[in-house]
């Protein structure tokens, strides 16, 4: 069965077979300033999307916003997750889009549905994702793996997000929407990104797996 799979049905649905992943300005630094998501959860959820790229098989961008100064290193999770990803360095530019690395690097993929998170959501991932969009791609926004210094900002966002043609997502949906099935080989592995992204889902397959084995003892 193909890493990637794309079925007949579920047509509104992301098409795994045309999405890359853009992970933009996940910097130490800024984690600092977030304030609508608690870091820990916000990390987790990232991770979870490097996973998900890694294991089925999706390209993966990242880059930075002036990673020597006060914004700081991307978080080390990224080059763990997604070993596979393309760093693509800026030269100042708040928005990536600006860079004509970053755009060149992005269409060399040849996918059109892009999916966007980063901190700040309100800059580092609305100015990429409205341009992309004024650019022919379809793209989504991982609320809960992008962060904003507060809840005013995240909700303002989240408006201009709906109003420029953006799609507002979550990790979870995102991984539910490029799983799709349970019936293919990484199903076991897909599993345990739900357990980051829904830490109590763990709380259910340990308890599956318990009744499980009970059933199976003899009487």
């Amino acid at each position: 069965m193909s890493h990637i799979l794309s079925t007949g049905g579920g047509k509104a649905l992301i098409n795994p077979a045309d999405t890359v992943l853009l992970l933009l300005d996940h910097q130490t630094g800024l984690f600092q300033t977030v304030k609508d998501i608690s870091v820990a959860e916000l990390r987790a959820n990232t991770t979870a999307l490097a996973k998900l790229a890694t294991l089925l098989k999706l390209p993966v961008i990242t880059t930075a916003s002036v990673p020597d100064g006060p914004n700081g290193p991307l978080m080390p999770e990224h080059s763990a997750a997604a070993p596979h990803a393309v760093y693509v360095p800026r030269k100042g530019e708040v928005n990536a889009w600006d860079n004509e690395l970053f755009v060149k690097t992005v269409r060399d993929t040849g996918k059109n549905t892009l999916i966007m998170a980063g901190v700040w959501t309100s800059v580092c991932v609305m100015f990429p994702a409205l341009d992309a969009v004024a650019a022919g791609f379809k793209v989504y926004a991982v609320i809960d793996a992008s962060g904003d210094p507060s809840e005013l900002v995240s909700r303002t966002t989240l408006a201009r997000f709906t109003q420029g043609g953006v799609i507002p997502t979550t990790a979870n949906a995102v991984i539910c929407e490029i799983h799709r099935t349970w019936n293919r080989p990484e199903a076991a592995e897909l599993a345990q990104l739900y357990t980051m992204v829904a830490p109590n889902y763990r709380a259910v397959m340990e308890s599956y797996q318990k009744a499980q084995e009970v059933s199976k003892k003899p009487s």
